[in-house]
């Protein structure tokens, strides 16, 4: 329990944390990515605008052959650039000669801004920075006269108001990422725990079927995965439970048959231990009737082997099989069992009847239907066997006239141990499992049988096995 419990919070967990992980990236990318891109907006229409008032000044003292304080500010008294905070025009050497500031003025003094001393190297730059709480931009642009550099413009601009739309705006996207994180982490443990209840009714129903609780059902609502799995999930268990149900009743049945034939040999063998002063001839004759006990349990030990080997897999390489040779091998067995029981045995065979199979099953299925009909005939009855082809199919016949199966009884005949007449069959010697390994055997090599009445008396087997090697077959 402790570790199905341990299993199902790890799940949680790790539903939990992807979601997480989901969550703490897209949040990331929406406090993030906005901001950059609007920076970077920002950034470029300051720098843009910047260069523009800096070429405005650079225009008004173009004209001027030489820059000096009277001639710079006389140039620049009646030009007014919009949304910059301070303009500087120095000589060729940094000395200032023109400042907006009017407090703290550098005129007379010699400055060496960045961007000021690209300027007189002949160079325009601007710059844009955001850093507490306000945009610092800047740009400076070279003075010319003749193509010779005579000093250069520097202006600046300090701004507030877009930087606290900035912050605003990330102010904004915090709160709508709390909010959507709040509601992303009750969902994600809204539906990790649903995910969880119905894994968990899974393992509830696993646990009684490992337990031996075969009527177990896994009951889940819905139309998704998971109920799909405990659809599956309850179509495997009904066939558990057939299966444990006919694995019970095959030992039961087993051990009964097995049972008969040993308790038959003890009770012989005590009589003849017992009987000091029994004769010769009732002595052999009790010998004998062990004797055919004996062969009796060896028949039916053989048959639960040829069962065994069937539920195991375990078969031989199948190749073409022609079924004529087969039946004649088994009829010529047979004749002296059908002459005893007085009944005639015919057989017809069509050329041209191949079967995907191996000699020794053919053999058995024509053996053992044949036996059957042969010993639950009546004395004067008849056995007929056909083989013929048919549409990539072998087809074998096996019909007799004798007592018959009762109608409701023909869907039982296959079932291991079940006899139409136990008594009868258990006098001809029956195992009961002659026509279970049939069936087993047509089956596995992917042929059909069915048992049927025939009109006026007697039964019908018609099997039909493929003639066609396919799948894996082919390359054998």
């Amino acid at each position: 329990m402790a570790t199905i419990l341990k299993g199902r919070i790890s799940l949680q967990l790790k539903i939990s944390a992807s979601y997480l992980a989901i969550l703490l990236i897209v949040m990331v990318l929406m406090n993030t990515y906005p901001l950059v891109v609007s920076e970077d907006l920002v950034f470029q229409s300051k720098c843009a605008s910047l260069l523009s008032a800096a070429a405005s000044l650079n225009t008004a003292v173009s004209g001027l052959d030489e820059l000096t304080e009277e001639n710079v500010e006389q140039a620049l008294t009646a030009v007014s650039v919009a949304g910059v905070s301070r303009a500087i025009v120095s000589d060729p050497w940094g000395k200032v000669l023109y400042d907006t500031r009017e407090v703290g003025s550098a005129v007379g003094r010699y400055v060496f801004y960045n961007e000021l001393v690209e300027a007189l190297l002949g160079n325009s730059t601007a710059y844009s920075v955001y850093k507490e709480g306000a945009f610092h931009s800047s740009a400076a642009q070279p003075v010319l006269y003749r193509n010779q550099t005579i000093g250069g413009i520097y202006v600046y601009e300090y701004d507030t108001q877009q930087a606290s739309l900035l912050e605003n705006l990330s102010s904004t996207l915090l709160s709508i990422s709390i909010a959507i994180a709040a509601l992303v982490v009750m969902l994600s443990a809204l539906f990790s725990r649903q995910l969880t209840r119905r894994l968990e009714s899974l393992q509830a129903a696993i646990r009684g079927v490992r337990e031996g609780a075969y009527n177990q059902r896994a009951i889940l609502s819905g139309h998704d995965e998971f109920t799909q799995i405990a659809g599956e999930f309850n179509d495997l268990v009904d066939r558990l439970q057939e299966t444990e149900s006919a694995r019970r009743q095959f030992v039961s049945d087993a051990s009964h048959e097995l049972k008969t034939p040993l308790a038959a040999i003890r009770l012989l063998t005590d009589s003849i231990l017992q009987n000091e002063n029994m004769d010769n001839a009732t002595a052999r004759e009790f010998v004998s009737d062990i004797g055919q006990e004996a062969e009796r349990l060896s028949r039916i030990t053989e048959d639960l082997l040829r069962l065994t080997r069937l539920d195991s897999g375990i078969a031989e390489t199948a190749k073409l099989v022609e079924v004529a040779p087969v039946l004649e091998r088994a009829a010529r067995m047979l004749r002296p069992v059908a002459a005893e029981k007085g009944v005639e045995l015919l057989t017809v065979s069509i050329t041209g009847a191949e079967a995907v199979a191996t000699e020794g099953e053919v053999h058995q299925i024509i053996y053992n239907l044949a036996e059957n009909a042969i010993k639950y005939n009546r004395p004067g009855g008849c056995v007929r066997v056909r083989a013929e082809p048919g549409e990539e199919t072998a087809i074998i016949t096996v019909e007799d006239n004798g007592i018959g199966i009762p109608p409701e009884e023909l869907s039982n005949v296959f079932k291991r141990f079940y006899r139409v007449d136990k008594a009868r069959s258990r006098a001809a010697g029956g195992t009961g499992l002659g026509l279970s390994i049939v069936n087993d055997t047509v089956s596995r090599r992917g042929g059909a049988i069915r048992a049927e009445n025939v009109p006026g008396g007697g039964t019908r087997f018609v099997v039909t096995l493929p003639s066609v090697l396919r799948g894996e077959e082919e390359t054998l």
